[in-house]
């Protein structure tokens, strides 16, 4: 049994320093290293509450006409390279400063307004079923008049087909209102798509209680550490969002409207509720903690127990057997026929009526 547990503590061991470097090392006043991208792909919507028009291409160039409609755009940009993002800032009016930032690399949630441009910049979420780790994918997202221009790192996925639906739909609340709402729409799915990350996290806390409560052993240690750092990577990304849209809601910002700060509002509740769930399972894992430690214990009081009744029982042969072997010349019973059957049997006698005593007290 101990040569696969200490296998898997030396694999868990591993992976846990591993992850620790990945979420503790970051330095803000180091220049990034970003790769640039192999393909991208930008998605342009151009739409009215009458018509939307959708269109792909794998260069920037390609979107840059859109900004002369009068209808409000979103334009997509799935992967990031440095000539590509600053050619399409620059069109739009995007301050460099606001620009550098997207092309940053583990930037802190904030949001910005420069020139008249809302710039917000934050993580989306996502659960590494294989991996059982959070992972997070930078997005900027500037907002402007009657346009957003959002950008992302990862060609390959993302948390807005929902809102792609939505755009689609001719009834629906996106399209009736302007850049701004779909600004909010953006920022509601991105949090939404928290609180699907941190059902994975519960749900794994659940099933780690049950382990603990089953059988306890030092793996479950250990994946009370990793859980604890994972929930470090959430509380990183939710406490600035946090942070970034009340800016939103108490900024004066002329391409917000009045009845769009009302939906601002209600993401904040979600991310407080977000926040203060991180906080519910943080202490959960310090009770778990808690809970390993008292199994632990308990196992080895346990073990101490049995191994004290043995000794109690043990004692009476024990001493028995040394009176018995005492080089004396007169010992009774040491000459009679049936003398080692009744000394035999005082051994056996005594621990059996202690064995009564103990049950009848409880002690076991």
């Amino acid at each position: 049994m101990k040569q696969p547990i200490f296998k898997y503590l030396k694999i868990f061991s591993k992976s846990s320093r591993e992850r620790s470097k990945d979420i503790m090392q970051i330095n803000p006043t180091a220049i990034p290293d970003r790769s640039e991208a192999q393909e991208i792909q930008v998605t342009a919507y151009d739409y009215s509450p009458a018509d939307v028009k959708c269109a792909k291409f794998d260069n920037v160039i390609s979107a840059l006409d859109f900004k002369e409609s009068n209808n409000t755009i979103w334009i997509n940009i799935d992967g990031i390279r440095k000539a590509d993002v600053e050619h399409i800032g620059t069109h739009f009016g995007i301050h460099p400063l606001l620009i550098e930032d997207a092309l940053s690399i583990g930037q802190r949630p904030k949001m910005d307004e420069i020139d008249g441009i809302l710039f917000c910049q934050l993580n989306m979420l996502y659960y590494n079923n294989s991996e059982h780790i959070v992972e997070s994918e930078q997005i900027s997202i500037a907002l402007g008049k009657n346009f957003v221009l959002s950008i992302q790192e990862d060609p390959y996925r993302d948390v807005f087909d929902s809102l792609r639906t939505k755009l689609k739909l001719s009834g629906s609340r996106v399209r009736q209102r302007g850049a701004d709402y779909l600004l909010y729409s953006m920022l509601d799915v991105i949090v939404d798509n928290y609180f699907i990350v941190m059902e994975k996290i519960a749900a794994r806390i659940e099933e780690l209680e049950e382990d603990i409560v089953q059988q306890t052993n030092s793996i479950s240690l250990l994946e009370i550490n990793r859980l604890r750092k994972e929930l470090i990577v959430l509380q990183r990304n939710i406490i600035p969002v946090r942070d970034l849209i009340s800016g939103i809601i108490r900024s004066d910002n002329e391409l917000l409207e009045g009845g769009t700060l009302r939906y601002f509002k209600d993401i904040s509740d979600h991310i407080i509720q977000a926040f203060e769930l991180c906080e519910n399972y943080r202490d959960l894992l310090f009770a778990l903690q808690d809970l390993y430690l008292n199994s632990v214990n308990l196992r080895l009081n346990e073990v101490m127990k049995f191994i004290a009744i043995v000794t109690c029982l043990m004692a009476p042969a024990a001493i028995i057997g040394g009176i018995f072997g005492m080089n004396f010349d007169v010992i009774p019973y040491s000459h009679q026929q049936f003398g080692f059957y009744f000394a035999v049997g005082i051994m056996f006698t005594i621990p059996l009526i202690m064995l009564v005593y103990f049950k009848r007290r409880g002690w076991f």
